[in-house]
């Protein structure tokens, strides 16, 4: 009793000497701390000293911000306005962004930002209560480089700040009752995956990124082999239904990087990374993995593999199986077979698939002289597929490299789609069961303006791979096409859940359902992360444009239309529309609606 009243009294005493009002918070945050710390402490030191004094403060004191903490390696800043306090945060991040792109040499130092708006508790000079817990909370989920602000805030700053900011959805924060509405701007597009709604019946899912192998070969030409060896794991994995397995685009922005495996976790929702390295000298391989659990950085198994390179399947097979373990995945017995069940007897025959894979990947991201790349890209899968007549995957890459061509006319070639319709069809004769045939059958059905056909392949695709992101987009793109935008907001979710680095054309395609299932906030939000991400692009900010017309946001939707005129002085939106397979009249005339509404006419 007598402790009970001292606890007592003592609060009442602190109470008199507190008081209470609204505030806005930001709270930042230096990201991957600890590892710079443990990698030079003194240069980092000094780092952070020239930052907060050069960068930090005077944002703060531009926008009218009191540092109430300053600690390490980080900050907690009061404002009584949130614009303020926003409009301070973009200030901090484009200063961090000027001050790293200056120093290019060293590593970057990056700030995580969260803001709240709440009743806060003042003692002395320092803050205390649930709104500073809570911009506390959303600094930990925000992305790097990036901001994350509650819907209150969001609240206050629509339409008077400098950015705009993407609905995060509703987030779950650590010691906070509620889930709490975020908006998000800016950082790493990766990031975007974690404030989507959760992908169906995956909440408790396991899940896994893995990481470009280091080629320790000592050949820069043997870099194919390395990442081919990453991309067939990611393969065998994305096979098990019980798995959530982030796709190689995603992965593999951290080639050639050393990241923190926590922030990797962050940034890509996963549980657990596997890393590894593959040396190839003559025909002897070694492989050395380790899997590691991305919230704590302990490791959860590890092993090293010197084969012959005749075994690589095995050996791949071997991995595959030891991480499933490992994660306490189930395996069901089809998903058991396949993964046991080599895709080529021929290891010369996969060996040339691995290079025009990698080619075609180069396509896609548009790095190379286009033409002399897709002239090789031919070359190794034609080869791949000399080799072992019966090897499907090889037709698949051609069908696919060919779409690629066909929607670029680096050639001029005007039988390119007639390939890749041929090429997807030989690809599924010789072997229905390989995912990738799949996807070139949906994709040249897409580009032929059958979206019935691209459901239906897309659809098996994901059957015999649950976790192939391109496969996801296709259908999506198809249900939104057939006039089922619902159905195509839930595969394109799914899309960017397991492709969160690789969005920019999920981003167009789910702004489009969203905007065809009449969820216009929702549209507005994904057009304008599309936009971010690829300011040139002309027909997301048509949709875009639509979508604000329907939000009443009139002026904000022409100004949008003059900056698409400048970028394409000739668009014609009833052009660019006529090319797509709508099957249900509906969806384009929900889009024309929103434009007219803005005094938009084509």
């Amino acid at each position: 009793m007598p402790a009970s009243g001292v606890v007592e009294r003592s609060h009442t005493m602190a109470e008199a000497r507190a008081h209470r009002r609204l505030a806005a918070i930001l709270a930042a945050d230096v990201v991957g701390y600890s590892r710079l710390i443990g990698v030079d402490e003194a240069g980092t030191l000094l780092a952070l000293r020239e930052v907060w004094t050069t960068r930090f403060n005077p944002s703060v004191a531009e926008f009218r911000g009191r540092i109430v903490k300053m600690l390490g390696d980080g900050a907690l800043v009061e404002f009584s306005s949130a614009v303020d306090a926003v409009e301070c945060a973009v200030a901090i991040q484009g200063a961090m962004a000027e001050r790293n792109s200056l120093q290019p040499e060293r590593e970057p130092i990056e700030f995580r930002i969260g803001v709240n708006l709440g009743e806060i508790v003042f003692e002395g000079d320092d803050i205390f209560g649930d709104g500073v817990n809570v911009a506390a909370r959303l600094e930990a989920q925000a992305p790097k480089a990036g901001i994350l602000v509650s819907d209150a805030v969001h609240g206050q700053i629509k339409g008077k700040v400098s950015v705009e900011f993407l609905n995060a959805g509703l987030l779950t924060l650590k010691n906070i009752a509620a889930p709490v509405q975020a908006w998000r701007w800016g950082g790493n597009s990766a990031e975007i995956a974690q404030t989507q709604a959760p992908v169906e019946g995956a909440e408790d899912a396991p899940s896994i990124a893995v990481l470009p192998f280091t080629n320790m070969s000592g050949d820069p030409e043997q870099e194919y082999f390395s990442d081919g060896i990453s991309e067939d794991i990611i393969t065998d994995l994305s096979k098990v239904s019980g798995l959530i397995v982030i796709a190689r685009n995603s992965s593999f922005a951290y080639k050639g990087k050393t990241p923190d495996i926590r922030a990797v976790g962050r940034e890509l929702g996963v549980s657990s990374v596997l890393e590894g390295s593959v040396r190839r000298a003559g025909n002897r391989v070694r492989i050395t993995a380790q899997l590691i659990d991305a919230k704590t950085a302990t490791h959860l198994w590890a092993d090293r593999y010197d084969r012959d390179l005749t075994d690589i399947f095995a050996v791949q097979d071997e991995v595959t199986l030891q991480i499933v373990e490992a994660l306490k995945v189930s395996l069901k017995p089809a998903e058991r077979a396949v993964l046991a069940e080599p895709p080529t007897s021929s290891v010369d025959a996969h060996d040339f698939f691995l290079r025009g894979r990698e080619l075609w990947l180069r396509l896609i991201h548009g790095s190379g002289r286009h033409r002399e790349v897709f002239e090789q890209a031919v070359a190794a899968f034609k080869r791949a597929a000399e080799i072992d007549p019966g090897y499907a995957a090889p037709y698949a890459g051609l069908s696919l490299v060919h779409i690629l061509e066909y929607q670029n006319r680096w050639l001029e070639m005007p039988q390119s789609l007639d390939l890749a319709v041929r090429f997807a069809a030989q690809a599924v004769e010789m072997d229905p069961n390989e995912p990738w045939a799949q996807l070139a059958v949906a994709t040249s059905r897409l580009f032929n303006g059958d979206p019935e056909g691209t459901k239906a392949a897309a659809e098996r695709a994901l059957m015999l791979s649950p976790n192939f992101a391109l496969a996801a987009g296709a259908l999506g793109h198809a249900e939104t096409m057939l006039g089922n935008p619902q159905a195509g907001i839930k595969a394109l979710e799914l899309a960017l859940r397991l492709d969160p680095m690789f969005t920019p054309t999920t981003l167009h395609f789910l702004g489009t359902a969203y905007l065809v299932a009449g969820q216009y906030e929702a549209a507005a939000a994904r057009l304008s992360e599309r936009i971010r991400l690829t300011p040139t692009t002309d027909f997301s900010r048509a949709y875009y444009a639509s979508a604000l017309g329907h939000l009443g946001e009139l002026a904000e939707a022409q100004r949008v239309w003059r900056e698409l005129k400048e970028i394409n002085p000739k668009y014609s939106f009833e052009t660019h529309l006529a090319r797509l397979p709508w099957r249900n009249p509906a969806g384009p005339a929900r889009i024309r609606e929103g434009l007219a509404k803005a005094g938009l006419p084509d």
